[in-house]
């Protein structure tokens, strides 16, 4: 898939919005095509094993999916670039796909939910990684006192009894 090229005026911002749109029609799909799938066969062949967490689970997938898509709708009509390899719209797109292989795997059983619980672990890890990490283990300051003032503040720590 290549970018739009539109080289000057107001076209250039209704080709990528456009763009950004196309990129959402594949992830549409498998969102249609697993939960429709899941819907069939969990709850008509399986529909033995089917209960109340069956249910609530898979309208928490759909407020997942309406509310992941809504969310890179938004994106792509700001012109955001969705096919960016980093960003907000990467971590929907995974969080999409792991969603719909969850899914495809919970139609066997409800022990394949778990695998849900791989999302909140990858935020956590980016969220170390990205934020955390370097915070904590960031090296402290230099000080800008010049040296007459640094010994005075070291006196007064020492005579408050801090050193």
């Amino acid at each position: 898939m290549h970018t739009p090229v539109v080289s000057k005026g107001p076209n250039v911002f209704i080709a990528l919005k456009n763009w950004g749109l196309c990129i959402l029609l594949p992830y549409l799909n498998y969102l249609f095509c697993f939960h429709v799938t899941h819907l069939v066969f969990r709850f008509s062949f399986f529909a033995f094993s089917v209960s109340w967490l069956t249910w609530l689970v898979f309208i928490l997938t759909s407020l997942l999916y309406l509310g992941c898509y809504k969310f890179m709708h938004y994106l792509a009509r700001e012109g955001m670039d969705l096919n960016a390899d980093s960003g907000t719209s990467e971590h929907i797109k995974d969080l999409i796909l792991l969603t719909v292989i969850v899914q495809g795997l919970a139609i066997f059983t409800d022990y394949f939910w778990f695998f849900w619980l791989l999302a909140p672990l990858r935020a956590v890890y980016i969220l170390w990684v990205n934020i955390l990490g370097p915070w904590i283990f960031a090296e402290p300051p230099e000080s800008d006192m010049d040296p007459k003032k640094q010994r005075k503040m070291e006196r007064k720590m020492k005579r408050a009894g801090m050193m």
